[in-house]
This record gives C-alpha cells, structure tokens and sequence, in this order.
C-alpha cells in the first residue's frame, strides 16, 4: 500500500535527513550489476536479453533475483548463489565502476548545508564499502550505511528507510530520499519519507504521492538548499 505523505520540502515541514540510495543515485554501478544478472540468468535457462538487463533487474536485490530466476527457470540456484552473486559483482566494479554524474558537487553541497546523511541499498555493506573507497566518498558515509541485503528485508519492503531514520533519531516524516528506481521509491513512500526519483527525461515516472522528479543531480542540491532556506524563515 502506497502511503501519503506531508511534504518535508515545504516551509512548515523540517528536514532532518536525506537518505541515500547508493546505486544509479550514487554510484553507476547498476547497468554493471545489471548485467551480470543477466547473464547468469541466461545461464539457468532464463530470458533475460543483455540490452533489457536494467529493464528486468533495476533495483532488486540479490535475493529478489534468485526468486525470480528460480521461479522462470524451474531450477534452484542453491544456498550460495547469492555469496558467489557479490563475489561477481566485486569482481566486475573493480575494472568498471564509475560515479554517477555530478555526485561529488552534489555531496560537497548538502555537506554545507549541514544536513545528515546516510545511505540505504539494497547492495551488501560490503559491496557497498568497496565502491565508497575506490570512488572515494567513504568519508561522507563512514559508519552511516544501512543494507537491506544484510537485514533480509529487500526492497520494496520499506524496513532498510526506517532503520537508517531510527538510527539518526528522526521521523519518517522528517527525511528524504533519494533514489532511481521504482522498487526503492516504492520502499521510500511507504516507510512514509518523501522521495526525489532521479530519472533520465522521457521514461515513465509512477503515479504515486510523495513523489518528486528530477533529471540530474544539481537539481537535487538545489532542491535541499531551497528547502533548508524557507524553512529557516
């Protein structure tokens, strides 16, 4: 059930923490990751095109795509297919990961505006770990990463959200998220946090309520430093 939500964006909300999908928001990791689901799916028997990769497995989490795998195919992956899963996607980040454009002004920004951050994904913490450190922003999410891998609570399962706002003593109400994929806003909305979905201009965006659009992540900083402006006032 999708849950409505009061705008933290406005100026008799308060914005306490902006939450952080990591890949596709962060990191531009999840064509890669993408893919090599893909391919292993190709190798249990599944239909699953290189070129419809992202299309089939956006925003799932590693358990999510075994399910599904295991469910068209007939075939059980076994009890190690997610660890071997993460070994793969290690393995393909090292040669290829990038960040995502304009992250890095992004975060310097919010960082200035002194609003709390912290990271929810559907990747493992150690995933996770690998990419901060090779693309170097370990420092704006030491010790503030949250995994919904790890807590058997997957997106869309909105668990991941209301953990990372427990941990830093807010209220759903209170935080923003920001995320790329329909399974993670899906998850946002009905923790009950508003959510910025950053999405190339043209694809379809759902119909939800607290939901907000933009196309690049300058958009994003200065939505956080609008919102921080007026409700200073």
């Amino acid at each position: 059930m999708i849950m409505q939500t009061s705008s933290v964006l406005s100026s008799e909300g308060k914005l306490k923490l902006i939450i952080f999908d990591c890949d596709g928001v962060l990191v531009d990791s999840e064509t890669i990751c993408c893919q090599v689901s893909a391919e292993e799916a190709r190798l249990a028997g599944m239909e699953a095109p290189e070129e419809k990769a992202v299309e089939q497995f956006s925003g799932m989490a590693l358990s999510l795509i075994q399910k599904k795998i295991e469910k068209q195919t007939g075939k059980n992956l076994g009890h190690d297919w997610i660890s071997k899963m993460q070994k793969r996607f290690i393995e393909a980040m090292a040669d290829h990961l990038e960040p995502v454009d304009g992250v890095y002004d992004m975060l310097k920004r919010v960082e200035k505006l002194s609003v709390p951050v912290r990271v929810g994904s559907n990747s493992s913490a150690l995933e996770m770990d690998l990419k901060f450190k090779k693309l170097n922003m370990t420092p704006y999410f030491q010790d503030r990463i949250h995994s919904a891998q790890d807590m058997g609570k997957p997106k869309p399962a909105p668990d991941v959200y209301i953990k990372a706002a427990s941990d830093e003593g807010v209220k759903p109400e209170n935080c923003i998220v920001l995320e790329d994929s329909d399974t993670g806003a899906r998850a946002a909305v009905n923790a009950g946090m508003m959510c910025v979905l950053l999405r190339a201009p043209g694809l379809p965006v759902p119909d939800w309520p607290g939901l907000k659009v933009i196309h690049h992540l300058s958009e994003f900083s200065d939505l956080i430093e609008n919102t921080i402006n007026i409700q200073k006032e």
